[in-house]
C-alpha cells in the first residue's frame, strides 16, 4: 500500500510480483522439506527470527522516511521482485501462515507434493488480485493526500503498523533469550 502510494500502480507491479511467487515458492519449499529441518533443528528459526524481525524493522524505517514531496512522487525505488520475494522467508506472518496451511491442507491425497502445489496454485492465484488491490488502494491514497505532512503522516502510519505487527516476534525472541 504504501508503495502505490508513493509510487504509483506500474512502479509497484515488480514489488506485487515478488510477494505473489516469493510466498508460494516458500510454500513449495517448506512442504518439501524446509519444515522438516526447521522441526530436527529449531534453533535454525531462532536464528532466522531476529533476522526477519530487523529487516522488518529495516523496511518500516525505509516505509516511514519514503519521499514526501508530492510533487516528486514517484521519484526513487520501491522494493523491487527479489527483494519482495526473499522478504517472504523472513517475513514471521508468512511462516505462519505457511506451516497453518502445510499441516491444515494436506494429508487427504495420495500425493503429499501434489497437495503441496495445489496449495501454492491456490496462494497465487488469490494473493495476487488481493496485493493488486491493496496497491490500488494505496494508489488511491496517494492520490488523495496533496501535501507532504499528510503523506508523511500516512508513510508513518504504515511503518506503524508493520512494526506493530512484529509484536508476537519480538515477545517470542524475548520469551526464547536464556
Amino acid at each position: 500500500m504504501a508503495s502505490g502510494a508513493n509510487y504509483g500502480f506500474r512502479r509497484t507491479i515488480p514489488c506485487i510480483a515478488g510477494v505473489n511467487v516469493g510466498f508460494p515458492v516458500m510454500l513449495i519449499l517448506v512442504g518439501l522439506g524446509l519444515g522438516g529441518v526447521l522441526t530436527q533443528w529449531p534453533w535454525v528459526l531462532d536464528v532466522l527470527r531476529p533476522i526477519g524481525v530487523l529487516y522488518l524493522l529495516w523496511l518500516a524505517w525505509h516505509i516511514a522516511a519514503a519521499p514526501t514531496d508530492v510533487q516528486a512522487r514517484g521519484q526513487g525505488r520501491p522494493p523491487g521482485f527479489v527483494q519482495m520475494a526473499l522478504f517472504q522467508f523472513v517475513n514471521p506472518k508468512a511462516w505462519t501462515l505457511v506451516v497453518a496451511a502445510v499441516s491444515t491442507y494436506t494429508g487427504f491425497w495420495e500425493n503429499f507434493f501434489a497437495e503441496v502445489l495445489m496449495i501454492a496454485l491456490v496462494a497465487l492465484l488469490f494473493s495476487t488480485p488481493c496485493t493488486a488491490v491493496w496497491a490500488l488502494l494505496g494508489v488511491g491514497a496517494g492520490k488523495v493526500i496533496s501535501k507532504p505532512a499528510h503523506m508523511r503522516a500516512f508513510n508513518v502510519v504504515m511503518a506503524g503498523l508493520l512494526v506493530v505487527s512484529l509484536i508476537p516476534a519480538v515477545i517470542e525472541i524475548w520469551e526464547s533469550v536464556p
